[in-house]
């Protein structure tokens, strides 16, 4: 059903005494569409954290490499001035003395190329004094475009986690409506006892894990030891098996070579919806273990209860 189809279906709760107690269906419903478009959020937070850090990496690289051509371009300007001091030592050194003190890059740059006397100077110098102020004006460029998308993903990072609190404080607003029996009826569906699981090597290692927390809680940005989310939960997996995998579904489907459905293997990595929000982790028999959703938290369910989209096999 659509999100439009569903909110008209679900709608507010109606407050006639004919209908007082809400459709534990229909809650269950919206409050599971509720935790998606949270998860979504979520997810798309986790991207937004990597792409910070690794913004954050390259604006470090790029603040130092801009401070070895500043000091590279001093050494070329220092070398010019010189030559400048020689050429008009003992005749009118006052013409030529803004060239000489000019700390701006361009704007010695502009009055050396101006400078009657141009044609006398050293040639090369020249040249490489403008190659090191075109080289430093790339990096400062290259140096503000970074500094611009942090404070553009900072914001972004703001806004989702936003986002998330709205949607989650609205599916608890919903739960709290319904009346302790049907809450807790709510809160605790699906909870059959586990399947037996078997693997090898590092999909193993990463099944082991992952089926040891069934039953802990979902938090949106968790990664244990006690509360996860989707990729958190899939991330701690494989790391107990040395395969480091990105805290967000989305990239955890590009860790890898794509499964078809016919050959997954527990241990994969499934993924749902589209765009790619979810992520779990197979165990065999058409079933998988993830972190679910904060109603749920971590626990064993069909291959299919989710909207399929395909797998990756880490390792």
């Amino acid at each position: 059903m659509s999100g439009i189809a569903l909110a008209a279906t679900v709608g507010v709760i109606p407050s006639s005494p004919a209908q007082a107690e809400p459709n534990i269906d229909d809650v269950q419903a919206r409050v599971d569409h509720l935790y998606h478009v949270a998860e979504q959020a979520s997810e798309r937070y986790n991207n937004a954290r990597i792409q910070l850090r690794d913004l954050s990496r390259d604006l470090k690289a790029l603040k130092a490499d801009q401070d070895r051509q500043d000091a590279k371009l001093s050494v070329v300007q220092g070398q010019v001035q010189d030559s400048i001091v020689r050429q008009y030592e003992g005749e009118g050194l006052n013409s030529v003395g803004q060239v000489v003190v000019s700390d701006d890059p361009s704007a010695f740059l502009s009055k050396l190329s101006t400078m009657s006397a141009f044609n006398d100077l050293q040639s090369s110098l020249f040249e490489d004094y403008s190659t090191e102020v075109k080289a430093l004006d790339i990096r400062r460029e290259a140096y503000e475009k970074r500094s611009a998308e942090i404070a553009a993903t900072k914001e972004k990072l703001a806004k989702e986690k936003a986002t998330i609190e709205d949607k989650l404080n609205e599916a608890k607003s919903l739960l709290g409506k319904l009346q302790a029996e049907q809450r807790q009826a709510l809160l605790s569906r699906d909870t059959s006892r586990l399947p037996s699981v078997s693997a090898s090597g590092g999909a193993a290692a990463a099944l082991n894990y992952a089926m040891a927390q069934v039953g802990d809680a979902y938090v949106y940005g968790a990664t244990g030891p006690d509360a996860y989310d989707c990729s958190g939960l899939t991330m701690m997996a494989w790391a107990q098996a040395g395969v480091a995998l990105p805290h967000s579904s989305s990239a955890q489907y590009s860790s890898g070579p794509h499964i078809a459905e016919s050959d997954l293997q527990p241990g994969d990595l499934v993924f749902y919806y589209s765009p790619i929000s979810h992520v779990g982790m197979y165990i065999g028999n058409g079933l998988i273990v993830n972190a679910e959703n904060p109603s749920a938290g971590v626990k064993v369910t069909g291959l299919h209860t989710m909207p399929y989209v395909g797998a990756v096999r880490p390792g």
